[in-house]
Protein backbone atom coordinates (compact mmCIF):
# COMPACT_ATOMS: atom_id res chain seq x y z
CA UNK A 1 0.00 0.00 0.00
CA UNK A 2 2.92 2.36 0.63
CA UNK A 3 3.74 2.61 -3.07
CA UNK A 4 0.10 3.21 -3.99
CA UNK A 5 -0.14 5.98 -1.40
CA UNK A 6 3.08 7.54 -2.74
CA UNK A 7 1.70 7.38 -6.28
CA UNK A 8 -1.58 8.92 -5.12
CA UNK A 9 0.17 11.80 -3.38
CA UNK A 10 2.18 12.56 -6.51
CA UNK A 11 -0.77 12.33 -8.90
CA UNK A 12 -3.26 14.32 -6.85
CA UNK A 13 -0.69 16.58 -5.19
CA UNK A 14 -2.06 15.76 -1.75
CA UNK A 15 -0.56 14.55 1.51
CA UNK A 16 -1.84 11.39 3.20
CA UNK A 17 -0.90 11.45 6.87
CA UNK A 18 0.64 8.19 8.06
CA UNK A 19 0.58 7.02 11.66
CA UNK A 20 2.55 4.07 13.03
CA UNK A 21 0.21 2.19 15.39
CA UNK A 22 2.17 -0.89 16.50
CA UNK A 23 4.69 0.90 18.75
CA UNK A 24 2.86 4.17 19.35
CA UNK A 25 -0.02 3.92 21.82
CA UNK A 26 -1.25 7.42 21.04
CA UNK A 27 -1.55 6.63 17.34
CA UNK A 28 -3.22 3.29 18.09
CA UNK A 29 -5.79 5.10 20.24
CA UNK A 30 -6.35 7.69 17.50
CA UNK A 31 -6.97 4.88 14.99
CA UNK A 32 -9.55 3.31 17.30
CA UNK A 33 -11.32 6.65 17.69
CA UNK A 34 -11.60 7.07 13.92
CA UNK A 35 -12.23 3.39 13.18
CA UNK A 36 -15.34 3.04 15.37
CA UNK A 37 -15.22 -0.73 14.89
CA UNK A 38 -15.38 -0.67 11.08
CA UNK A 39 -11.95 -2.09 10.27
CA UNK A 40 -10.18 -3.24 13.40
CA UNK A 41 -6.70 -3.25 11.90
CA UNK A 42 -4.27 -1.90 9.36
CA UNK A 43 -3.99 -0.76 6.72
CA UNK A 44 -6.73 1.63 7.68
CA UNK A 45 -7.59 4.81 5.81
CA UNK A 46 -9.91 7.53 7.05
CA UNK A 47 -10.84 10.65 5.10
CA UNK A 48 -11.54 13.40 7.64
CA UNK A 49 -13.41 15.48 5.05
CA UNK A 50 -15.86 12.77 3.96
CA UNK A 51 -15.64 10.52 7.07
CA UNK A 52 -15.20 7.57 4.70
CA UNK A 53 -13.18 4.51 5.76
CA UNK A 54 -11.11 2.08 3.72
CA UNK A 55 -10.12 -1.19 5.35
CA UNK A 56 -7.24 -3.42 4.34
CA UNK A 57 -5.50 -3.48 0.99
CA UNK A 58 -7.39 -1.84 -1.85
CA UNK A 59 -6.54 -1.19 -5.48
CA UNK A 60 -5.32 2.18 -6.73
CA UNK A 61 -8.64 3.24 -8.22
CA UNK A 62 -10.49 2.65 -4.92
CA UNK A 63 -7.78 4.52 -3.01
CA UNK A 64 -7.99 7.42 -5.48
CA UNK A 65 -11.80 7.56 -5.23
CA UNK A 66 -11.51 7.59 -1.43
CA UNK A 67 -9.02 10.46 -1.55
CA UNK A 68 -11.24 12.43 -3.91
CA UNK A 69 -14.31 11.92 -1.74
CA UNK A 70 -16.14 9.71 -4.22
Amino acid sequence: MAQLVDDLEKELKIKVEKFETWHDEGNAKKMQEYDLGYCGGVPFFYNTDTERHLCGEVDYEDLKAWAQGQ
